[in-house]
């Protein structure tokens, strides 16, 4: 209850400026974006609002979270929502504009898995979450003001991760179906984040109706050990893209294994002929023009795939996290160690390298999401 109380304090801290940063990349990328963000700073956690700007970016506003945040929501009139990474007992509303916070902390007997999206008429969250006594997975219903559970359904899995709305229907499945990533990775309450028994992995990715849960399908690969983790739509295929996560106890098969499946409604197929990219999938978004891009930080690059998953590119980015495309848009943005990268529709890039002014020497590690923020 102390740590929970003192965040009173760090509300307030919500609609501070935090450090403009200058970069020294090559040349300045067309347009303006600002994106939600999460970050550590030292021992800090943050979310925030990150500017882009061509050859430049800076952190616009800022709030100091009590643990790693990890996915992020944009809400109509300008607000995020971001939930703690698993296994976490917080989930927050930040309105960027006036530094208002609301929290919400989770029951002892859960606990949330780091992801959180809005039904279209903005009055339902969906949360995944673990029971801990169980250790099955959950689907959390609130209410979007309050942020309290209504309701909670299965999702006929463990580990459960991402998840996203259906924007129209696809192969017989309704618009505004739940697809939901089943990471599949045993875990006890007693041991967090640990990873036991990984023979006994089962991950899928599953439909649920978003009235009332049912579950609509399940899909699961071939491979036992891919973790199913995170989730982009394609507006140009009508295809749900999978980050994938490999647990081989084989470290070369590890290393090898696909970091993408992608799903058409029917079936789910991970990705063939990639090259090697150590087997870990951070982030995803769509391609313009259709396809996806996975970052893959542990190789320091970005892997960009048709819709169909069949491999097209290398792009190097040193510890390549968080990606964020523009809907329906031309560009879409990738952050690295310590840079960003801008990317437009014909694959031309510029790469902005801050330099922290004199008031703050601190170096910024972005975690794996953020997402386009629409000025209200």
């Amino acid at each position: 209850m102390i740590r929970r109380h003192s965040l009173l304090a760090l509300a307030a801290l919500g609609a501070m400026p935090a450090w403009a940063v200058r970069g020294s990349g090559p040349g300045a990328a067309p347009g303006h974006a600002t994106l939600a963000a999460a970050w550590q700073d030292g021992a800090q956690q943050h979310i925030g609002l990150i500017d882009v700007a061509g050859a430049h970016w800076s952190v616009r506003h800022h709030l100091e979270v009590p643990t790693r945040a990890h996915g992020l929501w944009v809400e109509p009139g300008g607000s995020v929502l971001a939930a703690a990474r698993r296994p976490g007992d917080w989930l927050l509303r930040w309105q960027p504009r006036d530094g208002a916070v609301r929290w919400h902390w989770i029951d002892d007997d859960r606990r949330f898995n780091g992801h959180v999206i809005a039904s279209t008429d903005g009055t339902t969250l969906w949360t995944t979450e673990t029971d801990l006594d169980t250790t099955q997975g959950r689907l959390g219903v609130r209410n979007a003001r309050s942020l309290e559970k209504t309701a909670e359904w299965a999702t006929a899995g463990r580990d459960p991760h991402a998840l996203l709305a259906l924007p129209e229907a696809v192969a017989g499945l309704p618009a505004g179906t739940l697809i939901v990533a089943n990471g599949g990775i045993p875990t006890l309450p007693e041991t967090g984040r640990a990873k036991r028994d990984l023979g006994r992995m089962d991950a899928s990715l599953v439909a649920l109706d978003p009235a009332d849960g049912q579950l609509l399908g399940q899909w699961r690969l071939d491979d036992p050990y891919l973790s199913i983790r995170h989730l982009a739509w394609d507006p140009v295929s009508r295809r749900v893209g999978v980050a994938l996560q490999a647990e081989h106890p084989d470290a070369a098969a590890k290393a090898a294994a696909p970091v993408l499946a992608v799903w058409d409604g029917r079936a789910l197929r991970a990705a063939e002929q990639q090259p090697v990219v150590q087997g870990y999938g951070g982030d995803i978004c769509a391609r313009p023009g259709g396809g996806f891009v996975v970052s893959c930080p542990r190789a320091d690059t970005l892997a960009l795939f048709d819709a169909q998953g069949r491999w097209q590119a290398l792009r190097p980015h040193r510890q390549a996290y968080a990606l964020a495309a523009q809907p329906l848009g031309q560009r879409w943005w990738n952050g690295g160690e310590r840079d960003v990268m801008t990317t437009t529709a014909p694959g031309q890039s510029s790469v902005a390298t801050p330099t922290p002014n004199t008031a703050a020497g601190a170096r910024l590690q972005l975690d794996n999401h953020w997402l386009a923020w629409a000025r209200p």
